[in-house]
């Protein structure tokens, strides 16, 4: 499995994740969900390098050009609600892709132990296609793994493009360890070491979900 690290890069990436992580900064819902949007056209781009191409004649009003063009088929995956503006910054990047969504949540026990739960899942045929599959928050990892392995339901992709913004240093190293032999890419913009006693990644951001879209019940 390929692990790429776009925060070990000088770029605009960073001015995005800082903001994201700033105490007063991401109490701006609107910009909360726009600096997800934008690390979407990041990831997207990056991940754009990575795909197949194929000559292509464009017929322009003066004459013909010969133009690299994408090859290959690409499914967005999202995991919600969270995941909603990477979705789209990806979207944004690939506007011909088809488009999955999974609904997997965490119910706790009295333990603060919790189990992850697939209330739902909406996917195109995944067979030889590329799948990228998004989450803002890596973990502990279990969500991404159950998130995966209901896609796969739908067909065996060709490669998978894993995107999230922040990782934990656990999170990596369970999915390394599920998906380690897959065809898989595991991307993100930030890792930190420190998981809570409930799970959430510290120092993190916060609950993604919220920031982006509002409490919840």
């Amino acid at each position: 499995m390929n692990i790429i690290d776009l925060g070990k890069q000088n770029g605009i990436v960073n001015q995005y994740i800082a903001e994201m992580r700033h105490a007063e900064i991401q109490k701006d819902s609107w910009r909360f969900r726009k600096n997800l949007e934008r690390l979407g056209w990041c990831f997207g781009y990056e991940i754009s390098k990575k795909l197949q191409y194929e000559d292509f004649v464009v017929e322009t009003p003066l004459g013909e050009k010969e133009v690299p063009m994408l090859s290959e088929q690409v499914v967005l995956g999202t995991v919600l609600r969270a995941g909603l503006p990477l979705h789209q910054g990806l979207l944004d990047i690939f506007d011909h892709a088809g488009n999955a969504f999974i609904s997997a949540y965490r119910k706790y026990h009295k333990d603060y132990s919790f189990e992850i739960f697939n209330g739902y899942v909406t996917c195109p045929p995944l067979d030889d296609k590329v799948l990228i599959l998004a989450d803002p928050m890596l973990a502990t990892g279990a969500s991404m793994e159950v998130a995966y392995n209901s896609l796969l339901e739908y067909g065996k992709p060709k490669h998978t493009h894993i995107v999230v913004v922040v990782a934990s240093t656990e999170g990596v190293e369970l999915i390394q360890k599920k998906l380690g032999k897959m065809p898989v890419t595991l991307w993100y913009a930030a890792m930190d070491e420190e998981l809570s006693a409930k799970g959430y990644i510290i120092p993190g951001l916060g609950d993604a979900g919220d920031l982006a879209f509002g409490e919840k019940q």
